[in-house]
């Protein structure tokens, strides 16, 4: 049975994006007192700004210089790069455009892929990762500065084991065959679980990955069932002209706090659509009993930054990334990750110049409308953001600021302080150990991030959230994760929620 809402969120206004007044435009906080170094390192008028990497990473110093982070963006050898046909390589991978309209579609098979897990202590190791990249016999999908998951493509697991062999390098296989971990990971409901949905109203269990349809539908059915505390609004266009749908949940208290939350801004990560779909659905069936630390959030989430790449992992290549607009010269290749294309040391470390590479910033700053409806949201609402969350997989990491190069705001001890609190309340609730440090000091550089954006226009909470596992079955997660990987970030987010109060 439907829970309805309180007395009080019944008089409060209901949301309009249309009416909404765009009068005010988000300003960059400058941190004062003993804080007084600026959140990022671009000249302002009349004022002076710390060199470039003058606030350091912790643990710099000890740190050996592997550069596990050229592996991952490709850069190992940036003209070798460069210097692949962008046709031949488009073949070599998949990037065909598909009709996602027709039934008729011929989907990727992974059969006789492998996963690898690999120690990245030793120079040699990098550069043979580089190579055997180069060469597209293998892809990056996880790691860090101590290790990388790497996809061992059909065909190639003999020469990659050669080569492994020959250069002494071990390795752990943690999926034997891609394809039949793939078809294991989403199977039907039951029959039961059917039988539920038409009690519901909506077809979200959280006991299945679910289409963007059901996704939408599930959003609608709220807005209508709470009109006075939940609102559904678009607030742009995919490439392929499917909607960016914004759900609010406010009570209309003007003194209210606002937080942003969005998932699936990477395609093939199926559990950050389903982890954010359940907070929304946790906090609109249980409002009226929900602590004062939630309530006196405006809550904007957006469950799919990138509908068009995610209907295509579902119908199409499981393991795509990017968007799906055509780029390149020759529009050969096809999509750019979203999460380099923010604008915020957009084309710096971390990702490529080439259309055909998986993390292909795109040709401008915001170049992909997915990116642009996001940036012109915040920068044009009346909203003034105090966190801005986006969810990923895999790795079990809560990371903050800054993404583009081994530096840290000035506020970072603070960002880790509640990181960790955060990870703590994870951990006591399911049991799963998250690490916290900033995105390039735990994992790699990589510019045009959206968390770094946020932060450098002033989003004081900043986080990118990447959720379970930590490797056994990286982006595919079976289905039995879903609810206890979205009940323990639940309960992170709450103890996120009590920090913005207290801001």
């Amino acid at each position: 049975m439907q829970r309805a809402p309180s007395a009080a969120a019944q008089k409060s206004p209901s949301w309009s994006f249309a009416m909404e007044p765009w009068r005010t435009l988000l300003v960059l906080a400058v941190a004062a007192a003993a804080a007084a170094t600026p959140l990022i390192d671009q000249l302002a008028p009349g004022q002076e700004w710390p060199a470039r990497s003058s606030v350091g990473q912790p643990g710099d110093s000890t740190k050996e210089e592997i550069k596990v982070e050229d592996v991952f963006s490709g850069s190992t050898n940036e003209t070798a790069v460069e210097e692949v046909d962008e046709e031949a390589f488009a073949k070599a991978v998949i990037t065909k455009e598909v009709d996602l309209t027709k039934d008729e579609i011929t989907k990727v098979d992974y059969s006789g892929a492998q996963v690898w897990k690999i120690q990245t202590n030793k120079r040699s190791v990098v550069a043979v990762v580089g190579r055997l990249r180069r060469r597209n016999l293998v892809s990056t999908w996880g790691g860090n500065h101590t290790h990388m998951d790497i996809l061992v493509k059909p065909n190639a697991v003999k020469n990659v084991t050669r080569a492994f062999k020959r250069e002494n390098i071990t390795y752990d296989v943690l999926i034997e065959d891609l394809q039949r971990r793939i078809d294991e990971e989403n199977p039907p409901l039951d029959e039961n679980e059917l039988s539920l949905q038409d009690r519901r109203g909506h077809k979200m269990t959280w006991k299945q990955y679910h289409r963007l349809e059901d996704i939408h539908q599930f959003m609608d059915y709220l807005a209508k069932t709470y009109p006075s505390i939940i609102s559904v609004n678009s607030i742009g266009k995919s490439h392929e002209g499917r909607d960016l749908k914004v759900l609010r949940i406010s009570d209309g208290k003007p003194t209210n706090k606002a937080v942003w939350i969005d998932g699936g801004i990477h395609a093939r990560e199926w559990i950050s659509p389903a982890t954010v779909t359940y907070f929304i659905n946790q906090f609109a069936e249980n409002f009226d009993v929900e602590s004062d630390d939630v309530k006196n959030i405006d809550w904007y989430i957006l469950p799919v930054v990138n509908p068009d790449g995610y209907e295509f992992t579902h119908l199409g290549d499981r393991l795509w990334r990017k968007n799906r607009k055509p780029q390149g010269t020759t529009r050969v290749c096809f999509g750019a990750d979203l999460n380099r294309n923010f604008g915020y040391r957009w084309g710096g470390k971390g990702s490529s110049n080439n259309p055909c590479s998986d993390i292909y910033r795109g040709s401008r700053a915001f170049s992909e409308p997915e990116t642009k409806a996001v940036s012109d949201f915040i920068n044009n609402s009346a909203v003034n953001f105090t966190a801005y969350l986006t969810y990923h997989s895999y790795g079990q990491y809560i990371l903050y600021p800054w993404g583009y190069d081994s530096v840290v705001p000035p506020d970072y001890q603070q960002l880790d302080i509640v990181g960790k609190d955060v990870a703590r309340a994870i951990q006591q609730t399911g049991g799963s150990e998250y690490s916290v440090g900033s995105s390039s000091g735990l994992l790699y550089p990589a510019a045009g991030g959206s968390d770094d954006w946020a932060k450098a226009k002033g989003i004081k909470y900043t986080y990118t959230i990447e959720l379970s596992d930590t490797g056994r079955y990286g982006f595919i997660l079976p289905v039995s994760y879903i609810e206890p990987v979205a009940r323990e970030s639940l309960a992170g987010l709450r103890v996120l929620a009590a920090a913005v109060n207290k801001a």
